[in-house]
């Protein structure tokens, strides 16, 4: 049965695993989208509108995304709960084990940051009232702003943290940590975390200066 899964630590972590490296694809997909917005305001619209026109599909990709999420908390959640329960009590002195990143050292607290941001983002933008203003409207008047401008960077760079681990990480507990690939996806996780950085990053400051 499906919900035997969430008994093991292996099962949660590799549920964890699969919702990580759909949100990933999710993610390349929203910033191509986003990258539009360098076309001008007729381009980023135009997207936007043929977005719309799906109608029906976007609605159940988003239900979609939404089960991910709960299941991507949950699960996270639960395997941090254990964590504590299994060493109440830390060492004074931490020895830094092998390979041990800012990634993989704040996976819990970078997730939830995330969780926060999205719980903003998606009333500032997604379920925005607008007012006779388009999308493009709404996102330069967001970043007009310069506390909108440095908690948006901001959190991107927490997401960029996040991922840096979360990829390759992904990668092993699905089966995938063969000694002659996982470097290169290591490389590719660390080249993955940065354009996500760098492409969502850059956004608000080049409307802000352009705008």
């Amino acid at each position: 049965m499906f919900f035997n899964i969430f008994k093991t630590s292996v099962g949660k972590k590799i549920i964890m695993s699969a919702t990580g490296l759909c949100f990933c694809g999710f993610i390349v997909i929203h910033l191509v989208g986003n990258l539009m917005i360098y076309g001008g305001k007729d381009s980023f619209n135009s997207y936007v509108e043929h977005l719309h026109s799906l109608g029906f599909l976007i609605v159940i990709f988003e239900f979609g995304l939404l089960a991910l999420a709960i299941l991507h908390v949950a699960t996270g959640t639960l395997l941090f709960y254990q964590n504590i329960q299994a060493r109440p009590l830390r060492y004074f002195k931490r020895k830094a084990a092998g390979g041990r990143t800012i990634g993989s050292a704040t996976m819990p607290y970078t997730g939830f940051l995330v969780l926060i941001f999205i719980f903003f983002h998606l009333p500032e933008f997604h379920f925005a009232s607008r007012d006779g203003q388009t999308v493009f409207d709404i996102v330069v008047g967001a970043f007009s702003q310069i506390g909108t401008i440095i908690f948006y960077v901001g959190a991107v760079i927490v997401s960029a943290i996040h991922i840096s681990h979360g990829f390759w990480s992904a990668f092993q507990t699905l089966g995938g940590a063969h000694p002659r690939y996982m470097p290169a996806v290591k490389k590719f996780g660390i080249f993955f975390s940065l354009a996500v950085g760098v492409g969502f990053g850059l956004i608000p400051i080049f409307i802000s200066l352009s705008m």
